[in-house]
């Protein structure tokens, strides 16, 4: 039976969330754009020699419905959060969902301690074994195929990242430039958070190591996460089948200054 991942994917509107969604779930693009108010997919891809059954939640990015994500998206295993590198302002829009995220993940730090006091350490219930890490966050820089008119830097968006502890990948949907990779690397973040707390998920065959900021530990920071070049800069690239998520490649996104940094080593796009 597979695992199961649940993810949201959140931004302002116009940065390409459900071409992202699409591009997974049905190998589909389209130029037009048609406000999201909430839309659920379910896809089942194999990572590591595991099966993963994904539920995705593409949310609206419009000011007007941020009630309604804070009341019915924060119970995810993992967030994908987008901006459009062609628009400053759609990624420090971000701040506010990173907000609600953070907040959710003291809650269910702060829940599970209580569930362990009341309930002792032999907790199992499926509800408190999602409560015991906070949810996975990646930041995701979309339409780096529009290099001319490109705003943001590779350089600024993964700094920006690093510095609100998520991790970060450059994408496209149009062209599909890392997309199955960008949910390989969610898919990873939460086994190897799972794995790290006790609570199942699968295992990995290598782990990269952890970088602990604050209370909790780093699972989906840039000290560990991974990239992966696009199919037509890599020709002897193995091909994958369209339910296998490709495995990600160890880049140089670290804090060790001995490494090359990896907008230097890793192209994002065409």
């Amino acid at each position: 039976m597979a695992d199961k991942i649940s993810i949201t994917i959140c931004g302002d509107g116009g940065c390409g969330k459900s071409s992202i969604t699409l591009r997974l779930v049905r190998s589909q693009w389209t130029s037009e754009y048609d406000p999201t108010i909430e839309d659920s997919y379910s896809v089942t891809r194999t990572v590591d020699g595991l099966n993963y059954y994904l539920s995705l939640t593409d949310t609206a990015g419009q000011e007007e419905y941020r009630s309604l994500w804070a009341a019915s998206n924060l119970q995810s295993d993992a967030f994908l959060l987008v901006y459009d590198i062609t628009n400053l302002a759609s990624l420090e829009g971000l701040s506010w969902f990173l907000d609600m995220i953070d907040i959710e993940a003291e809650n269910r730090i702060e829940e599970n301690q209580r569930l362990l006091r009341e309930k002792g350490p032999k907790v199992r219930g499926k509800r408190e074994e999602g409560w015991k890490f906070p949810p996975i966050k990646i930041i995701a820089g979309n339409k780096c195929d529009l290099k001319d008119a490109r705003v943001v830097s590779s350089k600024v968006g993964w700094e920006w990242a690093k510095s609100k502890n998520c991790g970060f990948m450059e994408t496209s949907a149009r062209e599909m430039v890392n997309i199955e990779e960008t949910f390989a690397l969610i898919v990873r973040r939460v086994v190897e958070a799972r794995r790290q707390h006790g609570a199942g998920g699968g295992s990995l065959p290598h782990q990269a190591p952890f970088a602990s900021k604050g209370h909790t530990p780093n699972v989906s920071g840039a000290g560990a996460s991974a990239y992966q070049m696009p199919a037509s800069m890599q020709s002897n690239r193995p091909q994958t089948s369209p339910n296998t998520l490709p495995a990600t490649e160890k880049s140089g996104f670290d804090d060790d200054n001995n490494h090359v940094p990896w907008w230097k080593k890793v192209f994002c796009c065409r």
